[in-house]
């Protein structure tokens, strides 16, 4: 009866908003109104402190952590606003898109390495917006654009806007941000291929006359997951989770289209191969230097030490605390870069104002949803909600649960829209449930956020913000119905690999 109750605030969220079409602030402020009060009546909560400072205390752990990610979010879209008012972002986009005339091999091109880049600086929906109508205007049907993008960029999902998903979840169970980076890549790095091969069936069917006598794209298939998922790995294994999308779709996207070039001998001049470098260079400056602020912090030991250690932390009665890291916090490292190409570029103070505005309106839509979010899964938390979840879910798949552990990630994007926000909702759960079966935590965290991000492909949100940038009206269930196998087939091989992490036959 109480694992009922327990479940009753994310039932709700579910019915609210799969069934009502609710958004999530309306069913977010029904779920956590409904944790309140179960909290109160049934589950005893608060023990040692009166409900008013149990509210206040549950409320400045939500706002806190918010702040942490909206830290990471506000100047990502800062620098994607710079970038598509000074006409950056179409520059790149001019430049792959003239790579070849081959249909897969641009689908590779702009589907895998440039959304996964987008993914990685900006997240929250940037590479769809600005990828399906890049491949729309190079020729492929709206549909098969809007597939291929979600389909490309979910591998760097887990590490969108630079880590942002994997905050919460080393907020709320103290595990190191490296390790989860680290345990969180070892799922798609093996795995990776998956949508590689998802990708380039959808583009020779849907392009079959485009194609035909062209020869095999699987080499170069092969060869794009080899350069994005191998560098992606060693930077999540051994940096951290802020530049494992980003690093491993700059690095292996620059020697994709060198390699690519060379081999069809589409070689330019100097003097051209000069002037194209040079605009590379200027169009990704905020890129880059945030690339080299995030490597230099990391990497070089006395500035590791000096930024990481100050932290400002706070706790109230003995339950309720913080922590951040001002100086180490990737937002700030995002800032400083956004400012810094900016100054370097010339770029007079309207336009840098303007960009930060434009960041700030689309920020006023997330906020409210997050906090409620996560004070609902703080609620959850501290009046053992999540621990009466979890104890039933132990009693009921025992062993089998880790095979389950990433639909419960695809479960939460598609609900709330974000990787974010699903691990934000179910990492202490999936942390409770590896405590009551007596498993490992980590590879079922790792689990829970490569289950959100695969939810991407299929979360309703990014579908309907697909098809309005590429002009598509009413074909959402035709596109969702395309991508919920590839998505389905992707967490079911990362369950299995759950199992085999869980089992202790590959841990570490």
């Amino acid at each position: 009866m109480h694992a009922l109750l327990a479940a009753t605030p994310i039932v709700a969220i579910l019915a609210l908003m799969l069934a009502l079409g609710w958004s999530a602030v309306r069913a977010g402020l029904v779920g956590l109104v409904l944790a309140l009060g179960l909290a109160f009546a049934a589950f005893g909560f608060p023990v040692s402190i009166t409900p008013v400072q149990a509210v206040l205390g549950v409320s400045a752990e939500a706002l806190f952590i918010a702040f942490s990610v909206l830290w990471i979010i506000f100047p990502a879209l800062c620098i994607h606003h710079y970038q598509l008012r000074t006409g950056a972002v179409d520059h790149i986009r001019a430049m792959l898109a003239h790579i070849s005339d081959d249909p897969r091999i641009v689908a590779l091109v702009i589907g895998w390495f440039f959304a996964l880049f987008m993914e990685g600086v900006a997240g929250f929906g940037t590479p769809i917006a600005l990828a399906a109508p890049l491949l729309v205007g190079v020729g492929f049907s709206p549909v098969i654009a809007v597939i291929v993008v979600l389909v490309g960029h979910a591998a760097g999902v887990s590490f969108g806007a630079v880590g942002t998903p994997i905050m919460p979840q080393a907020s709320s169970t103290g595990l190191g941000e490296g390790e989860i980076a680290a345990a969180t890549a070892a799922y798609h790095a093996p795995l990776g291929w998956i949508m590689l091969a998802a990708m380039m069936l959808i583009v020779s069917r849907a392009r079959r006359a485009d194609v035909e006598g062209r020869g095999s794209i699987w080499g170069w298939a092969l060869l794009a997951g080899a350069l994005f998922l191998l560098p992606y790995w060693l930077i999540a294994r051994w940096i951290g989770p802020e530049l494992p999308t980003v690093g491993g779709a700059l690095i292996g996207g620059m020697a994709f289209i060198a390699i690519y070039r060379v081999w069809s001998r589409r070689r330019a001049s100097g003097q051209e191969a000069i002037f194209r470098i040079r605009d590379i260079l200027i169009a990704s400056a905020p890129y880059l230097v945030v690339l080299a602020l995030i490597l230099a912090t990391r990497l070089i030991p006395p500035v590791q030490e000096s930024l990481s250690g100050m932290t400002l932390g706070w706790q109230a009665w003995d339950i309720f605390q913080g922590r951040i890291q001002p100086f180490y916090h990737p937002g700030t490292l995002l800032l400083l870069g956004f400012l810094i190409a900016a100054l370097a570029r010339g770029s007079r103070a309207p336009v840098i104002l303007e960009s930060m505005r434009h960041a700030l309106l689309m920020l006023s839509g997330v906020v409210l949803a997050l906090v409620l979010m996560l004070g609902l899964a703080r609620v959850m938390l501290h009046a053992g909600l999540i621990d009466t979840l979890a104890e039933a879910a132990a009693s009921g798949a025992g062993g089998a649960w880790p095979f389950l552990a990433p639909f419960i990630g695809v479960l939460g994007s598609f609900v709330t829209g974000s990787a974010t926000a699903s691990n934000i909702l179910f990492t202490d759960f999936q942390y409770a449930t590896a405590t009551a079966l007596g498993m490992a935590a980590l590879p079922l965290i790792a689990a829970q956020g490569f289950g959100a991000a695969v939810g991407n492909m299929v979360c309703p949100h990014n579908v309907i913000a697909g098809c309005a940038t590429v002009g598509l009206k009413n074909r959402e269930g035709e596109i969702l119905a395309r991508t919920v196998v590839v998505a389905l087939v992707y967490a079911a091989a990362g369950g299995a690999l759950a199992l085999v992490y869980t089992s202790g036959m590959l841990a570490g």
